[in-house]
Parts: C-alpha cells; structure tokens; sequence
C-alpha cells in the first residue's frame, strides 16, 4: 500500500482511494479487536469458536421497491460450553446493488456510520443442553440477547438453527426488526419506498479459535 501511494499523484483521486481504504482497515481492527482480547483472555478451557466472514444481510420490501443490503466480514463468536454468542457488524461493511443505495444507507439522515460504525449484538443460547456439538445434526437454537445498532439498545429473542457437519459449526437464523426501535428516522422523501419492519438473516460458519 506504501508503494502504491508513492506512484500516486499528490491529491490524485488514486491517492485518496488508497487513504480511504487504509483508513476503514484501521477502524475495522480497533473495533474487533477488543472482542479478540475477550477472547484470549477467556477460559482456557472454553470451546470458543469465531469466524472473521459471516454473514448477515437485510431485505427491505415495499410495493414501490426492494432493499437489499449484505456484509460479508462481520466478526462473531460462539462458545459452545456455555452458549454465549457476540456478534460485531461494521456498518459500512453492507454492499448494495448500486453506489447511491450505499451511500444513502450511510448517511447521517439514515444509518448515520460515521457516528455509529457499528452494530453489536451479545446473548446466549437458552436451550444449550439440547445441542449437541459432537455430533452431526441440525439443532434448534432459542436465543436471547441485546442488539445495539444506531446508539440504541434493545432486548432481542430469536430462534435460530444450529448445524453440526464434520465437527464444523453453523449457524443460522432469521428475524424481523423495526427501525423505530432503534431511532431510525426515514427521511420523509423516501418513505414509501423503506419498510417500518425489515426482515434480517444471519449465516455464519464457524472455526475454532486457537490462542
């Protein structure tokens, strides 16, 4: 990256690509990295398994039109002894089919990321007796937890789906969220085409976390 700002023109819409693009890279590593901390210094007999490129995307659905946003690098843990599940989404890591969604959906009238770059979400699996995570299956998982996205705090409940394939673990899960509860106001010129209620899905596959 050094050497290709050295190939740059100064003040070069080049250069302030490379800048912009070492600057997310930096915040994505202070934001993870106290969740990475946690875990090192966790016990060491704990069974913590964590993936660095789960998934989780949202679908808004109006008559006028169909929102869809994805973020592939979202960083989340899971400690199979004693159910505990974190999840951390970095706001500006959601891809859209078009440059205008993107930057609409970060804007401080919607999202606001610059103020709030991320998302994050801390629970337990209540029902973890009824998982067994050596042995191949597809497991209901019932989960409780917070959701803090946008400064705003809520208690969220979801069933989710535990799948155990070859000692790998995934998990999935499917729910629905208002954007009120989060003090998401929709800028009035568009609100016919933004749902009160979006529909959000969370895919990842774990791997263990070795210290």
């Amino acid at each position: 990256m050094i050497a290709e700002l050295r190939n740059c023109a100064p003040g070069s819409d080049k250069e302030l690509q490379i800048i912009n693009s070492s600057k997310n890279i930096i915040v994505k590593y202070l934001i993870i990295m106290p969740a990475m901390l946690m875990l090192m210094f966790a016990d060491v007999k704990s069974q913590n398994f964590i993936t660095r490129t789960g998934k989780i995307s949202f679908h808004s659905h109006t008559k006028i039109e169909d929102i869809k946003g994805t973020n592939n690098e979202v960083f989340s843990s899971i400690n199979s002894q004693t159910g505990n599940l974190q999840f951390l989404i970095l706001i500006k890591g959601f891809q859209f089919k078009n440059a205008a969604m993107q930057q609409h959906f970060n804007d401080k009238e919607y999202m606001n990321s610059t103020e709030f770059p991320k998302s994050e979400f801390k629970g337990t699996i209540t029902n973890l007796a009824s998982i067994n995570f050596t042995k191949d299956g597809s497991y209901p998982a019932n989960v409780d937890g917070q959701l803090t996205m946008h400064g705003v705090t809520n208690k969220v409940q979801a069933i989710g789906t535990v799948i155990i394939k070859n000692g790998k673990i995934r998990c999935t899960a499917n729910f629905k969220t208002k954007l009120t509860d989060y003090d998401i106001k929709v800028p009035s010129i568009v609100t016919a085409k933004v749902a009160e209620e979006v529909d959000i899905a969370v895919d990842c596959s774990y791997e263990p976390f070795n210290r």
